[in-house]
């Protein structure tokens, strides 16, 4: 992928949700064509890779007991048996259930996994769905405060769905422990530093905000 030092202006707004100018974005990061097949094999990946590996079922060789022979191998005009740890018995292992240890990650590789984030903000810029600001700053780390700022983006710039589901993820430039903390109350709202986003991140939410200052992080 080509790095080209074309940029796209888009609005930029204040804290008060009021538009006060544009700012120039890299068209490398927000002016791609769709890649559905990129994007689909990319975000499967992810998810796949962010799988818990919680379900797991004992085996014959994990359940208690069983050590010797239930009965003798004749004469008793009973089946054969060898333990009680056998998945013929009642309490004994499972055949074929889930594994802990099963591995479900997949490869994907670094230019890949960036083009497709780049795809992904490139749509939703396109579909107005990413919101920029002269910068992302709290009086005091309250909740009351950051659920006001959104209140009024939603309001002023039109994007009323901001506040509702998964309505925002909030790309920071840099670590911001102050701006984490006023808004990890808020359910509709995601926080993650721009240098860590990925295609199955950003999906997952309906827009996309961040401060001007985290557009160098993109580039």
């Amino acid at each position: 992928m080509k790095i080209s030092d074309k940029n796209m202006n888009v609005k930029i707004y204040n804290q008060s949700g009021e538009e006060t100018g544009t700012v120039e974005l890299p068209e490398v990061v927000f002016d791609l064509k769709w890649n559905g097949d990129l994007v689909h094999q990319v975000v499967t990946s992810q998810a796949a890779n962010q799988r818990p590996k919680v379900a797991h079922v004992k085996g014959r060789g994990e359940v208690r007991g069983g050590g010797r022979k239930p009965w003798r191998q004749k004469g008793t005009g009973r089946a054969r048996h060898g333990s009680i740890r056998s998945p013929l018995w009642k309490g004994g292992g499972v055949t074929h259930g889930p594994n802990k240890e099963k591995v479900y990650a997949k490869k994907i590789n670094k230019k890949m996994a960036r083009k497709a984030l780049y795809t992904v903000l490139s749509a939703k810029i396109r579909d107005k769905e990413i919101v920029v600001l002269e910068d992302l700053k709290f009086e005091r780390p309250k909740t009351k405060l950051a659920a006001g700022f959104f209140e009024k983006i939603a309001k002023n710039s039109g994007l009323e769905r901001i506040t509702k589901g998964n309505g925002v993820l909030v790309a920071l430039s840099g670590k911001d422990d102050a701006v984490r903390r006023t808004l990890r109350n808020l359910p509709y709202v995601g926080v993650d530093e721009a240098r860590n986003l990925n295609a199955y991140q950003v999906l997952q939410y309906k827009y996309i905000l961040f401060p001007k200052s985290a557009v160098e992080t993109f580039k």
